[in-house]
């Protein structure tokens, strides 16, 4: 059994909108996709993917836990681009005395993606043209272009989301396999950011989905 958990409703393309669905207490959209996928949409947020991650590990036991998602760009990729995802990191978290986005009790900054050389060699077999990288995480949509420089900077990331890294966090808690696979919608420097991710959404989605195929999630 593997587990599949994305932010939102829109980010499911076919065939990851579909499936029996499964009730939950928990506020969660789940679908069971065949006998092997549980497609679970959390919202948005580490709060949120966070305490997803954590019920989909209680209830199903997953072997592998996949987050996927579109994502924002610290660099010129094209969109569409699948991201295969190394590691990682949140880059909100800030506490007094410590390195920027080191989390506790894990006393970890990178927060490391579970086969990510396999990820990237499958999608490469497939004709993908994938990159791999590390993708920056918090509760913050990239409008602050000085902010998203120091990110890109520090950090050495790739990419701008609002889930992987709370997910990551709690699969390393619980000795679950995490893996990640963005695609690129939007770049935070571009002057109509928020216009180009509207633009380029559905592509990316489509895009995201066939990369999901190839990796044998459906």
């Amino acid at each position: 059994m593997r587990a599949l958990l994305l932010a939102m409703n829109k980010e499911a393309a076919p065939p990851f909108d579909k499936g029996e669905p499964v009730s939950n207490g928990a506020g969660l959209t789940l679908r069971r996709l065949g006998s092997e996928l549980i497609v679970c949409v959390c919202g948005v947020g580490k709060v949120n993917a966070a305490l997803a991650a954590q019920y989909l590990i209680d209830r199903f036991a997953p072997g592998q836990l996949w987050n996927a998602g579109v994502t924002g760009c610290f660099h010129d990729l094209p969109a569409g681009t699948i991201v295969a995802a190394t590691a990682c990191v949140q880059h909100d978290m800030e506490i007094f005395g410590d390195p920027p986005g080191l989390v506790p009790v894990l006393d970890r900054v990178e927060l490391p993606c579970a086969d990510a050389e396999d990820t990237l060699a499958r999608l490469t077999a497939a004709g993908f043209e994938p990159v791999s990288g590390i993708v920056a995480s918090g509760d913050w949509f990239g409008r602050d272009l000085e902010r998203a420089a120091h990110i890109r900077d520090h950090f050495h990331a790739l990419v701008c989301d609002m889930e992987a890294a709370a997910a990551a966090q709690v699969c390393l808690r619980n000795a679950v396999p995490f893996r990640c696979v963005k695609a690129a919608s939007d770049h935070l420097f571009h002057p109509s950011q928020y216009e180009e991710y509207q633009a380029n959404l559905p592509g990316a989605v489509e895009r995201l989905a066939q990369a999901l195929c190839a990796l044998g999630l459906a």
